[in-house]
């Protein structure tokens, strides 16, 4: 297995659509292209943010196909969620982007028939793992969606004998009890990407090195001030950061979080279409008052003060 250790922002990148809803590929260039301006060098494709359980298995095979060929010959990492209900469709998912060189596979827990014990997760995640034995496997924690809740510390102590590739765990979970218990297991022998853009100050205090999340797309040089200053030991700035994002995702998710996030990229030249349904999309007045509510904070020009050289790539 290639070992991986995450560092820095890694963007959870959207799944970009035509205005009708089907899969716009030719967008996935601008993209990648877009997030090397602003110094993200590592791509987490098809998970939430990608609105990975509203496409078909071929359509995650081709954005898959499509990020790899983009990937080619540029720093960018490319990370490939291969998580889904259907137990062979994880698998046929991830010996694809094994076979395209992914630098990692996650998958999150199924959230129908949900496991009801850690042992039967583990299984789970083992059977989607050895379809890749040699890519390395994040498990990606989502409670909030999934509705699976098992401590992670101990998840990551049973995997560890089961899951040869085990990397670590996409963590988008606010226990921050567990969270400094999963750092510290085997000696920090796992990575644990903190999954909250909004709260990513309080994970660095504890210790995260590395942060999977979706504004990383549309407000890394905020982030990329964020870590610098904490590591500097300027704590006043990185508060100032954080309460930024704090406010920037409390205005998008008056507008239907995900939606908005799409409508912010579009502005900022990079058009990754609607989301689908069942998630809506901001109206075209409710564009507006998200436009102006974006002027209002500052946000046009939190982006653009201080290109920093991010602290970690």
């Amino acid at each position: 297995m290639n070992p991986i250790r995450l560092a820095g922002l890694i963007a959870a990148t959207h799944t970009p659509f035509h205005a009708d809803g089907a899969l716009n590929l030719a967008m996935v260039e601008a993209q990648a292209a877009h997030l090397l301006r602003n110094d993200i060098r590592s791509v987490f494709i098809s998970g939430s943010t990608g609105e990975s359980h509203s496409l078909t298995l071929q359509e995650r095979r081709e954005l898959t196909q499509r990020w790899s060929e983009v990937a080619q010959n540029t720093p960018l990492k490319v990370m490939v969620h291969v998580g889904s209900n259907s137990l062979d469709d994880a698998k046929t998912l991830a010996v694809q982007a094994a076979r395209l060189g992914a630098a990692a596979i996650a998958a999150l827990a199924p959230s129908y028939f949900k496991p009801r014990t850690l042992g039967v997760l583990v299984d789970w995640c083992a059977l989607i793992a050895a379809a890749a034995p040699e890519t390395p496997f994040f498990f990606y924690d989502i409670p909030s969606v999934t509705g699976v809740r098992f401590p992670m510390r101990e998840f990551l102590v049973q995997a560890a004998d089961r899951i040869p590739t085990l990397a670590g765990i996409k963590y988008t979970n606010y226990d921050l009890v567990d969270f400094q218990f999963c750092l510290r297991v085997n000696e920090g022998a796992f990575d644990i990407a903190w999954g909250g853009d909004d709260a990513l100050l309080p994970a660095l205090a504890l210790g995260a090195q590395a942060a999977i999340g979706t504004s990383y797309n549309f407000a890394a040089p905020l982030f990329h001030r964020l870590i610098k200053s904490f590591q500097n030991g300027d704590l006043e700035t990185a508060r100032k950061e954080q309460f930024r994002a704090l406010q920037l995702f409390q205005l998008l998710d008056d507008h239907g979080l995900l939606g908005a996030t799409k409508a912010i990229m579009k502005l900022l030249g990079v058009d990754v279409g609607p989301a689908r349904l069942p998630l809506v999309n901001p109206s075209p007045e409710q564009l507006g008052s998200l436009h102006g509510r974006l002027e209002q904070l500052g946000f046009f020009d939190w982006i653009a003060e201080g290109n920093v050289v991010p602290a970690t790539s």
